[in-house]
């Protein structure tokens, strides 16, 4: 079989054990390298002074990410490969043979890379993640909050649209001060604007679904909830800040074309959205997006999440398979 590298490594990367095989035409050295930068750094000048070519190594939890963060800064080529795409011999399953077996298979072209984005990709991804993330912890806050209203017998979703809204927030730092509302309250809530004037609901009923029974404990954790909240808001701005910061102006420009779609719009442009603009750019080249004629038709799926034992596809459970973006001529 031809070989297409003749000087490569394969690497089997664990959490403080790293094992190279680095094959020399017909000759290969294996050396066993620790976890550390200091280590990682020596093992690159290793493979530099013998003119690697390429590396290759498993996509080992999250134990490759270093390795390959400092692969790419000294500029040496590498992949990360699926582990159920390169499955040794049964019974000889070592650290050493893993390896050896890897850069057998890369010296021979055998190896698929898995789809890695560049580094502001994965940086920009690491950021909408994170910001994912809090935007469930809120959800499951104002879960909570909307369980604990109703413990109380509170009917504020019956008043309000939206319980994180400022009306709703207003109308709670109110009801935790433990007062009753009575007309003449409800009158001096709403000239304060407490209550919001754009509020469906009659005054009767307000008052009604505003006077529960709120115990001392119930209010204490609930001043502990929106204070929570408050946290995590302010993360979440600080998140979009530095979203906007970190994406580039064609990219700027590429969701100003898109918000044109219909259904897309202003509102639905979360740092989410722009991920998705920035994962479309893999596939086709931002002039496209900004200075091509006519449509552009764009399937929404973005590369899929792989492991081992798992594959999930990047794709809506619903909705229409191609979205037709127009693009200004």
């Amino acid at each position: 079989m031809d070989k297409i590298y003749d000087k490569c490594c394969g690497i089997d990367v664990h959490k403080k054990l790293i094992v190279a095989c680095f094959r020399k035409g017909n000759k290969q050295e294996l050396r066993n390298f620790g976890a550390t930068t200091r280590e990682l750094l020596e093992m690159v000048d290793w493979l530099k002074e013998g003119g690697c070519e390429m590396v290759a190594m498993e996509s080992t939890a999250s134990y490759w990410k270093p390795l390959y963060n400092i692969l790419e800064s000294c500029e040496l080529n590498a992949m990360i490969v699926n582990a159920s795409h390169m499955k040794a011999v049964p019974g000889r399953k070592t650290d050493v043979k893993d390896a050896e077996w890897i850069a057998d298979l890369l010296a021979h072209g055998l190896l698929k890379a898995s789809y890695i984005p560049d580094k502001d990709q994965r940086e920009l991804r690491e950021l909408v993640c994170y910001r994912k993330s809090l935007v469930g912890e809120r959800t499951r806050e104002l879960n909570r909050l909307q369980k604990m209203l109703e413990g109380a017998n509170i009917k504020l979703s019956g008043t309000v649209s939206d319980i994180n809204c400022k009306s709703a927030r207003n109308i709670l730092e109110y009801l935790l001060t433990g007062e009753f509302i009575n007309e003449a309250k409800y009158d001096e809530m709403y000239e304060k604007k407490i209550i919001a004037h754009n509020l469906k609901a009659s005054k009767e009923q307000i008052i009604d679904d505003l006077n529960g029974f709120m115990t001392p404990l119930q209010r204490r954790m609930m001043k502990e909830l929106l204070s929570h909240l408050d946290e995590l808001n302010a993360h979440i701005k600080n998140l979009d800040d530095e979203i906007d910061h970190f994406m580039k102006p064609e990219e700027k420009q590429a969701v100003q074309v898109i918000q044109d779609v219909t259904g897309i719009g202003k509102p639905v442009l979360r740092p989410s959205f722009r991920l998705l603009v920035q994962t479309w750019g893999v596939f086709l080249p931002m002039d496209i997006w900004l200075h091509g004629q006519g449509y552009v038709q764009a399937i929404t799926r973005v590369p899929k999440r792989e492991s081992p034992e798992k594959s999930e596809k990047g794709m809506p459970s619903c909705g229409q398979p191609w979205l037709c973006v127009p693009i200004p001529l």
